[in-house]
């Protein structure tokens, strides 16, 4: 039995069966971990779900910005981007399925026996980790709720971008879903920078990517995180995973098995620039 980490996925559906037959993947032995981001721009978003959704208890994923993305345009609350490739998607016969299966999912993925949390930007270090399961359960029960489509139209936006437990309703929601899934730089306070996307070390001071600063949840943790595919799976301390390799850039697509640390990687099979 293994466990496998692999970084976003983007609709790369071709890379992902190819570095999933590289390391001899077996859904009925082995554990498939996932950052987020299964879909958008790359060309098969639709076939990335399916096989994803029919892997049923192999896989511990979490949603990504992208994710949420594509449940807001499926509500009719955000706009279907060209760019985003996500016709084939919005028109196929199980949309309906796929999208009540994908809302179900988690915002975070905490196993204790492996010392391993997994969120697609990574973890606040103004939170320790009760806090993370607290915002995140709470993120996931309004996505399975009814009332998903008002908590997707609130979404949207950079405030509050500072933590504290008195934050409330939308307003918590929303620093909870851009802590958890589009983070990349704090300030030294830990308050979140939503609008820095340089490499590190292009950031402006006081700017710190999040991992550099002390954390709050324990040592003996390891995270990871997928999201900053700038940084190109580089930079980050001990402990800490970034696996998200650009392969929608036409970078490659990566996966760690968390046992023994070994990587795979699987280049891109397309010839696109980042738009």
């Amino acid at each position: 039995m293994a466990t496998y980490l692999i970084g976003d996925i983007h609709g790369c559906y071709r890379e992902l069966r190819a570095l999933l037959e590289q390391a001899d993947f077996h859904p009925g032995k082995d554990t498939l971990w996932l950052t987020g981001d299964l879909v958008a721009r790359g060309p098969d978003s639709l076939a990335v779900l399916r096989y994803i959704k029919q892997l049923g208890t192999a896989v511990k994923l979490v949603l990504g910005n992208h994710d949420l993305h594509l449940l807001a345009v499926y509500a009719k609350i955000s706009r279907n981007k060209p760019k985003d490739l996500l016709d084939e998607l919005l028109t196929a016969p199980d949309i309906d399925e796929l999208i009540n299966w994908l809302r179900k999912q988690p915002m975070l993925q905490i196993d204790d026996e492996l010392k391993l949390v997994m969120a697609h930007a990574g973890l606040t270090p103004q939170w320790d980790l009760e806090t993370a399961k607290t915002c995140a359960r709470e993120v996931e029960a309004i996505l399975r709720s009814d009332s998903y489509p008002l908590f997707l139209n609130e979404m949207y936006g950079d405030m509050p971008n500072n933590w504290v437990p008195e934050l409330s309703g939308l307003a918590r929601l929303r620093y909870s879903t851009n802590a958890l899934t589009r983070m990349r730089y704090c300030f030294p306070n830990g308050q979140l920078d939503m609008i820095c996307k340089s490499k590190p070390e292009n950031a402006p001071a006081p700017l710190k990517p999040w991992f550099e600063l002390p954390r709050n949840i324990p040592e003996d943790y390891a995270i990871a995180f997928g999201h900053w595919a700038a940084l190109e799976g580089q930079g980050a301390p001990d402990g800490i995973y970034a696996l998200d390799t650009g392969c929608c850039w036409g970078g490659k697509l990566t996966m760690l098995r968390w046992e023994d640390k070994q990587y795979f990687s699987q280049d891109s099979m397309l010839t696109r620039s980042k738009d």
